[in-house]
């Protein structure tokens, strides 16, 4: 075997090498642009006992879900376990800076089993943290108000597995057709005009328990 042929060789091996760093250099990124891979998040509400189920895909910063908050508080206290409420994490943030820290701040203290008391804190004090240069202190505070273990919501806040949930909420909202939030589907279809009053949240939801009724009276 000459030895040119062995230089030759050396260069092919060298260059091949090269393109396999660059392959899983990109791949990569392109991993850690996505957020890795988690599951969706289970944030829910009520038995369902009417077959309903009333999704919202929404962010935290976002006024328009701060405004609809309390309707949609009114409206889950007046149906109580007749319908399911899930909440899932829509962080927009292109146009919303503090809004993925809200949204690992909910997710950390959901993993100490207080999600819902976060939820709700957030969005009735979206006006004191929404402009904050550092609100993951606020957050803290916040933990610290409902009693959480600091350590614990501190490393969770952190951690990659809560942003792989928020992100695989986000995948799922993407795929349910949420291009704003809030956006609300109700038994998966998605409602196009949202409602701008109580009584129109009202309207929606008894045409689905009714629509619901009849099918399982066709059924029976």
């Amino acid at each position: 075997m000459s030895k040119r042929f062995l230089i030759i060789l050396a260069v092919l091996f060298g260059l091949f090498a090269g393109i396999v760093f660059l392959s899983k250099h990109k791949d990569n990124q392109s991993n850690s642009a996505n957020g890795g891979s988690g599951q969706p998040s289970s944030h829910v509400q009520g038995a369902g006992n009417k077959g309903v189920t009333v999704v919202e895909y929404g962010d935290f910063q976002c006024p328009a879900c701060g405004s609809y908050f309390p309707i949609v508080e009114e409206v889950r206290s007046k149906y109580g376990d007749n319908i399911t409420f899930q909440f899932v994490h829509y962080p927009l943030v292109n146009i919303h800076q503090n809004a993925m820290a809200a949204h690992r701040a909910a997710e950390a203290a959901g993993r100490q089993g207080k999600f819902w008391e976060m939820y709700t804190i957030l969005y009735q004090r979206q006006n004191s943290w929404s402009s904050a240069s550092n609100p993951s202190r606020i957050f803290e505070d916040y933990a610290t108000e409902l009693g959480l273990n600091i350590d614990q919501y501190r490393n969770d806040y952190a951690s990659e597995d809560v942003a792989n949930t928020i992100n695989a909420d986000v995948k799922s909202a993407q795929a349910a057709g949420a291009t704003g939030t809030p956006t609300f589907v109700i038994n998966g279809k998605k409602v196009e005009e949202l409602p701008q009053t109580y009584d129109g949240f009202i309207e929606l939801i008894d045409a689905a328990i009714a629509q619901q009724a009849a099918q399982q009276g066709q059924s029976q």
